[in-house]
């Protein structure tokens, strides 16, 4: 569920991997305009309906849909799963497992650094939690219009918002660059969180991009250019999607497929 869907790859991914075991079920995505949010609850009540996806720009419009949230979802403030459970609707957030895991072979250099967070909704929202689970000790959260977080006490102490033209002043102390904006995203590959004038600020840097289409994001491609370590959004919506698959199913992902497949069919991983 979301709006716009057309770069998503996880029916795709989730229908492979219902169909590896041999399941009556299917994966739809859905364009859901804001006007249509009441009549998906009706949706949601159907028995036929399992759970869902939550994506831009509904991670925290869709909190008040379920009637129980984990406990990430509710330290976050959103939510990129529903799950029927026992007849009720239960919110989860697998983006914080999901972004966390490609992350851990760097744990080393991020472990006691500063990390560059762009963007302030719902994705980025699991990002700071996440980033707080392995260590990093300060948080620089880039936002058009910075305000106070009063939103995630747990995180407060450990961010500090600024906007975009002050970034910069922050860049040489971190070891980690995330971009949580939808900026780069097909069909705008164009676009990236840091301007060409301020590639050289990512040399040394992990860039962490959320956008997985295209692979190559505009971002990633300054980051490889200035001598940055790119890190892309794939790997995030894969394990991300391993975690909502085993909540909806009680079965394992099969991850190593669904790479294969995504390679063979669409993408250079």
């Amino acid at each position: 569920m979301g709006y716009p869907l057309g770069h998503s790859l996880s029916p795709y991914m989730h229908n492979s991997a219902i169909h590896h075991y041999s399941m009556d079920a299917e994966y739809l995505a859905v364009e859901l305009h804001p006007h249509e949010l009441t009549d998906f609850i009706s949706a949601c009540n159907s028995d036929d309906f399992l759970g869902c996806n939550i994506t831009l720009p509904y991670k925290q419009d869709f909190l008040r849909l379920a009637d129980l949230l984990d406990e990430d979802a509710e330290d976050i403030g959103a939510i990129n799963v529903l799950a029927k459970k026992n007849h009720q609707l239960v919110g989860f957030n697998t983006d914080i497992h999901g972004f966390i895991q490609p992350l851990r072979r760097y744990s080393e250099q991020i472990n006691g650094s500063r990390a560059i967070v762009f963007g302030t909704g719902g994705s980025s929202k699991a990002v700071c939690k996440g980033l707080l689970k392995i260590g990093t000790d300060e948080i620089i959260q880039v936002s058009r219009a910075p305000y106070d977080r009063e939103d995630i006490p747990s995180v407060k102490d450990s961010v500090r918002l600024v906007d975009y033209s002050q970034w910069t002043a922050f860049a040489e102390e971190a070891s980690l660059i995330v971009n949580c904006t939808p900026l780069g995203m097909t069909p705008n590959v164009e676009s990236s969180p840091v301007r060409e004038s301020e590639a050289g600020y990512l040399a040394g840097k992990i860039c962490y991009d959320l956008v997985y289409n295209p692979v190559q994001t505009k971002f990633l491609s300054l980051s490889k250019a200035a001598g940055g370590v790119p890190v892309g959004g794939l790997e995030m919506l894969i394990e991300q999607g391993s975690k909502a698959f085993e909540i909806w199913t009680g079965r394992h992902f099969p991850d190593e497929l669904i790479q294969k497949m995504l390679k063979k069919d669409f993408l250079p991983l």
